[in-house]
């Protein structure tokens, strides 16, 4: 088998401050024709970096490569000149990223941006470069091509972004693509979608793929082969069904059984603690000169459901569906209609002093711990702001061994946290700050938008882990948010199906993935398969 890609013996680093280091260390795997390879592991562990040095895309010469090969066409790309490597760009060699929106140019309509790479590597007309771009948005599914030709990127979708992007990938028949995430940005449907498309492009033109992933399921149905990346090594490599069915390193073996956490029973009370009843979340689309309202968008529709004391309650669905939109309503922050009973209390009734005081009661916890944290703000400063306002009788000793204590159960340690900044932690050092912060005022309900996503799989499980463990020790009641169906499945009592602002399905967890009623709530499952 024809190998398009030979990489031998690669080391890779940076240069800062006359100091030189390597962060890849003698890698080596080979991409054959017409097949995947998946390079998985975490943030940091050099899966991008070794992409990036294939196209000689690195930050040179800060970057170097002490030793090692990148074979393409029995040429070493290493070594070739910038005006050699511009011709494999785009053309022979094309990359598609996770966040088409950083690639794609604000400025150019969709059908120039793809004919410009056509004209520059095919020396065609513009007339020809249309009429190809045409039958490649097509080709990658886009609908409504008539009006998507003139479109700008920032008015499609993710998924319709992502689409671009591959059809720009391919429109030169390049011998490799490499996806670095092209998926972790989109939902579970849509990324189910994007996989499917790359198999049967792949299939179609017999081009091979390099995937970059942190996500091992990910890859699970994409990869005829895999090397696990971990500290810039290459741990562990083998063919796809090797590495799922007798995995070596204890590593790899880590990252197939992530998010498997079997939910220990917990005893839920048959009181609700929050009743949602009719609830509908409005937004009056206006035109006019007088702007007068014509019609509505129908974030939330008339939605009712309760959640009980100890319960995790997990809403899931795509972008647009109105997660977010209900969980602001349910924490009082965006105008609704309908009813809210928290505690038994109706908070659609009450001041807003007394509901200062409910809030405290009701805190959340985002996707992104890091634009939710101060940057001028120390560890301990943030944790103390919400007894500041909540609790100020507190003596401030009393507080500093509060907010110890909250530190320490959370999985760090205090005495070398609370004096440091946001910046100085990780992504999941930085979610258990986070954690913290919303716990120290002891809540009854805990809405959780996404709080795992953001983070590598393995710290993902321990952060589930940390949850199982708090809601036990504070009888704590969630609501989960999560386009992650895993995640859902490994840690949610109770599931809400949300599509277009309803709910179309609902139930017991076990029984919904069992059992699924509505094809909407298939897919969604099959997304993890």
């Amino acid at each position: 088998m024809k190998n398009i890609i030979s990489i031998k013996n690669l080391s890779i680093g940076f240069q800062s401050q006359n100091k030189k280091n390597n962060v890849v260390h003698s890698i080596s795997f080979d991409i054959p024709k017409g097949k995947t390879v998946a390079l998985v592991g975490e943030s940091g562990s050099g899966k991008t970096i070794t992409a990036l040095s294939i196209l000689k895309l690195l930050p040179y010469p800060s970057a170097f490569h002490s030793s090692g090969e990148i074979i393409y066409n029995n040429k070493n790309l290493l070594n070739i000149n910038n005006k050699e490597i511009q011709k494999i760009r785009g053309k022979n060699i094309t990359t598609i990223f996770q966040e088409p929106m950083s690639s794609l140019n604000p400025l150019h309509t969709i059908e120039k941006q793809i004919n410009e790479i056509l004209i520059t590597h095919s020396k065609i007309s513009y007339l020809e470069a249309s009429a190809k771009t045409k039958k490649l948005l097509v080709n990658v599914g886009l609908e409504n091509l008539s009006n998507r030709l003139k479109s700008y990127s920032y008015e499609l979708s993710g998924g319709q972004r992502q689409r671009v992007m591959i059809a720009m990938s391919i429109a030169n028949n390049p011998d490799l693509l490499i996806a670095d995430e092209p998926t972790t940005a989109l939902d579970v449907t849509i990324q189910l979608q994007i996989l499917i498309l790359l198999k049967k492009l792949q299939k179609e033109l017999n081009m091979a793929i390099l995937f970059i992933s942190h996500d091992l399921s990910v890859v699970k149905n994409l990869a005829d082969y895999i090397c696990i990346m971990k500290d810039g090594k290459i741990i562990e490599k083998d063919t796809k069904e090797k590495i799922f069915n007798n995995p070596q390193h204890p590593y790899t073996k880590e990252l197939i059984g992530i998010k498997n956490i079997k939910k220990q029973e917990i005893k839920i009370s048959p009181n609700p603690i929050l009743e949602i009843k009719d609830m509908k979340v409005w937004f009056p689309i206006k035109k006019g000169v007088l702007r007068r309202t014509i019609d509505y968008v129908k974030a939330v529709d008339n939605i009712s459901f309760n959640l009980y004391y100890n319960q995790t309650l997990g809403i899931v669905g795509e972008s647009g569906s109105g997660k977010t939109s209900l969980i602001l309503a349910v924490l009082n922050l965006i105008n609704f209609q309908g009813k809210i009973l928290f505690n038994n209390i109706d908070i659609t009734s009450v001041s807003n002093k007394d509901f200062k005081k409910l809030r405290k009661d009701m805190q959340i916890i985002f996707q992104d711990p890091f634009s939710s944290l101060s940057p001028r703000m120390t560890v301990e400063e943030i944790i103390r702001e919400g007894l500041d306002v909540h609790e100020k009788k507190l003596l401030s000793q009393d507080k500093q061994k509060m907010i110890k204590k909250i530190i320490n159960e959370v999985g760090l340690d205090y005495e070398n946290v609370y004096n440091r900044f946001p910046h100085e932690f990780s992504g999941g050092q930085r979610q258990r700050i986070a954690i913290a912060r919303a716990l120290i005022l002891r809540p009854k309900l805990l809405v959780l938008d996404e709080p795992t996503s953001a983070l590598d799989v393995s710290i993902q499980n321990q952060i589930l882990e940390l949850l199982s463990s708090l809601q036990r020790k504070y009888n704590l009641s969630y609501i989960f948010i999560s386009h992650d169906m895993k995640v859902i499945n490994s840690i949610t009592d109770y599931i809400i199906v949300l599509k277009k602002g309803k709910i179309i399905e609902q139930g017991i967890t076990k029984e919904i993935f069992n059992n699924p009623k509505q094809n909407y709530t298939k897919q969604l499952i099959q997304s993890i398969a």
